[in-house]
Parts: C-alpha cells; structure tokens; sequence
C-alpha cells in the first residue's frame, strides 16, 4: 500500500533510510518549526528540507514555517509573507505554526501570545489565498495540565520535559482557551485549510474532534504520535471505529518521527531505520487489523477497518488536502 506521512522531522539523506522509503512505499512531508525570532534553526532547516525535497523529489515534500513575532518590528508582517511567497515558489506544501504560539511566546504586555491574534490574521489570510494549508500544532495533549501520576499517559515526556507541563500553572492557558483560538482561527478563514496536528490535541476523545468537522467543513486532522493512537486505543473501540467510517475524508497518517541520520553512527542509524519501519507498521495495524495486538506495551484491538479506508486515510487524503504534492 502506498503511504504519505504527512508530518515527520525526517532529514533522511541517507540511503539506507530513502532505501527504507521505497521499501516500506513510504513518502514524507517534513515540518518546519521556529522556536524564537529570527531563529537560525529555522532557516537551516528549511534550506535542508527544501533540498531533501529537491534531492529526492519521490521520497520528501517539506512545509515551511513563519517566523515568531517581533514586536519592535513593524515590517514583521509582510516579511513573513515575503518569505512565505518565496518558500511556496521553492516548493514548499504547507505552512505550520507551532505549540509556543500560546504557550511560550509572550506579547509586550507580558500576556501569551494566541494564535487567533490580530497580528496573525493577514499572514493566514495570505496562506489561504495561495490555497495553502495551515498546519497547526496548538496546545499539548489534555494530559499536559493534569498531574503526573500513574494514570497521566504522557507523564515519562513531561517529567523529561517539565517546561511544557502545565498542570499548576496558573498564569498559563489552559487547553480549553487555546483550542478557543484555534477554533477562532478556522471560523475566520472559511477558504484555508486547517491541519490540527497531533488529532488536533483532541486525542482524549473523538467526539471533541467530530464536533470541530461538524462546524468547520475547512478542518482536517494527522494523527502524528504513536501516543496519539495509543489515546484512540483507550477509547471505546466501536466509538472511534464509526468516528473514522464517518470522517474518513478528514483524517490523514503522520508520524512525527525525528531522526537526523547524518549525525548517527551505524548503531544509531540502524536503529532509526527500525523505528520508522516499526511505527509504520503498527499504526498501519492500529487501523487495518481487526484482531488484538500489542501496541507500545499494551494489547489493544485494531479498528478493522475496509482497505479503500486504510488508503484514504494513509494515501490519497494527503493528495486531496496537500493539493501541491506531485506524488
């Protein structure tokens, strides 16, 4: 079966890992993030994305990113689009904002910054005219904001990670206001295409997702995360099974596997080829398999769902929704 990870961080150069591509009939779009103004990552890596994408046009597409806000800045706005033009011309499929717009990134007032800002409207109003979509990684997991006890399924990342757990943190946004803006943001931009990344940081319960497709025929969601599907698994299998038969044109397949093989020995690469190989494997399973199998350490129950489904959602849905992709 043919397969599009429609979201990865995937600089894989090298050619036991495009050997893998073809093997496992694997195609990636690799994502952008920007993590501070003027950030030299961002630019290093789009210049590695886009030549990836140049290099090996039958395994990567890549999206770009705009630059955090400058405040002091007032060319800032049309900067971004300046630089989103010239991405797009480059070949860029997309546009992807991330979660430190609402939950790091901080206005001159001293308030967070939320992605349905004024300063942002003109900026996704532009992307929208160029018919590209938004990716938008907005908040985390509901997990991020509750305590990190046996029960939090995301609690080994938040205590590697504890900046970005916000469960205490009065002065931070809570998840419902930042999926508000989010939401805001779909409603105002009726003719962009919105891609909630990570099931939308709506992976605790799928009727929160269906809701959204409901009022905003506009919004899509990857299920970028193995602990993203994991979450599906503890819901309610007849549940999500009829979510996915209902909306099997608005779920795409994504991953979010990272690996930068030009940095790793041979022990290191060989096990980054084993995790792409696993992960798409059992996602694939997660969705096609009806029986029981194990999935991150525990047994669950594959959806069972019809092969055309399966396509769509790891396939052609990504044609339909990247509508820039040659593949």
């Amino acid at each position: 079966m043919r397969k599009i990870d429609v979201h990865a961080h995937f600089y894989g150069d090298h050619s036991e890992f495009t050997a893998m591509l073809g093997d496992l009939d694997l195609r990636i779009i690799n994502m952008c993030v920007a993590h501070s103004p003027r950030d030299e990552w961002r630019d290093r890596q789009r210049k590695a994305l886009r030549g990836l994408a140049r290099e090996y046009p039958l395994c990567y597409a890549w999206c770009t990113t705009i630059d955090v806000p400058r405040f002091d800045d007032p060319n800032y706005v049309d900067e971004a689009i300046r630089e989103l033009d010239r991405d797009f011309d480059d070949g860029a499929v997309g546009c992807k904002v991330w979660k430190n717009i609402g939950m790091v990134v901080k206005d001159p007032s001293g308030n967070f910054l939320m992605v349905d800002d004024a300063l942002f409207e003109p900026i996704f109003s532009h992307i929208g005219k160029a018919r590209k979509p938004l990716v938008m990684h907005i908040a985390e997991p509901l997990a991020c904001w509750k305590p990190l006890n046996e029960d939090n399924p995301f609690g080994d990342y938040y205590r590697k990670h504890p900046e970005y757990h916000m469960y205490g943190k009065k002065e931070q946004p809570s998840h419902r206001e930042l999926m508000r803006a989010r939401d805001k943001v779909i409603e105002r931009h009726p003719n962009l295409t919105v891609v909630g990344a990570h099931l939308a940081s709506l992976e605790y319960d799928v009727r929160e997702i269906a809701k959204r497709f409901d009022r905003y025929p506009n919004f899509v969601v990857d299920t970028s995360g193995a602990s993203r599907i994991a979450e599906l698994a503890r819901q309610d299998r007849e549940l999500v099974r009829q979510f996915v038969l209902d909306y099997q044109d608005r779920l795409m397949y994504g991953s979010d596997i990272g690996v930068r093989p030009q940095d790793m020995s041979d022990l290191e690469r060989n096990g980054a080829l084993q995790e792409l190989k696993e992960k798409t494997e059992s996602i694939l399973a997660f969705f096609e398999k009806g029986e029981k199998f194990i999935f991150r350490g525990r047994e669950v129950q594959g959806l069972g769902l019809p092969e055309k489904i399966v396509q769509k959602i790891f396939f052609s849905n990504a044609l339909r929704w990247f509508p820039d992709l040659k593949w």
